[in-house]
Formats: structure tokens, C-alpha cells, sequence
């Protein structure tokens, strides 16, 4: 698995984590299965054009959002280096927000 396939598959888990959903459910939702929702957060199958607008309407994120992350340059050019760099930024900002959010609602429970 590349490194933007990771980035792929932990976005994906993370926008369904942030929104409290389990596996199960995000798979009722968008009508897909649940072994496809797992294989996709697992990086072990990549989303069609139509699942990405699925998570896209279904969140009410901009489907671009989701192609920061789902992107594969042919090169390793400057342009795509820096959106790789970001784009990793930005999952391990939202990774640590979860476990935050996730190790505060254990201490008040």
C-alpha cells in the first residue's frame, strides 16, 4: 500500500469516526457493504468516483476535499510532494483531534 493509499484509508475512517458512526451503519447508509466499507478504511480496495460522491453528499463535504486525499500523481514532482506533505499534515492533525475527543469522553464517563 502507497503512502497515499494510508492517507485514502484514514480519511475515510476518520470522516465516519468524527461522526460517531460504526462500520455497520455507514454501510446502511450509503448502500454499500460492510466488508467494502472495512476493505476501503483497511486500504485495501480504493473507492469508485461514485462511493467518493456517496461520502461526499452523505457528509456534506466537497467531493475536492476527498480528492486531496484520493489523488495519485505520476511523478513525484515539487506540486505533488507539497500535497502529499499537506494532506499528511492534515490527517495527523485530525487523528490526534479524535483521540483527544475519544480520551476525553472516557474520562468523564
Amino acid at each position: 500500500m502507497t503512502k497515499t493509499d494510508q492517507m485514502y484509508a484514514r480519511a475515510l475512517k476518520l470522516i465516519r469516526q468524527y461522526h460517531r458512526l460504526s462500520q455497520v451503519e455507514l454501510a446502511d447508509k450509503l448502500k454499500l457493504s460492510k466488508s467494502f466499507i472495512s476493505e476501503l478504511e483497511g486500504g485495501h480496495k480504493n473507492a469508485s468516483l461514485d462511493v467518493l460522491e456517496r461520502y461526499a453528499t452523505f457528509f456534506r463535504i466537497p467531493l475536492s476535499s476527498l480528492m486531496l486525499f484520493a489523488e495519485k500523481a505520476e511523478t513525484a514532482d515539487f506540486g505533488e510532494r507539497t500535497r502529499a506533505f499537506t494532506a499528511d499534515k492534515i490527517m495527523k492533525m485530525l487523528e490526534w483531534l479524535q483521540e483527544t475527543s475519544d480520551n476525553h469522553a472516557l474520562i468523564k464517563h
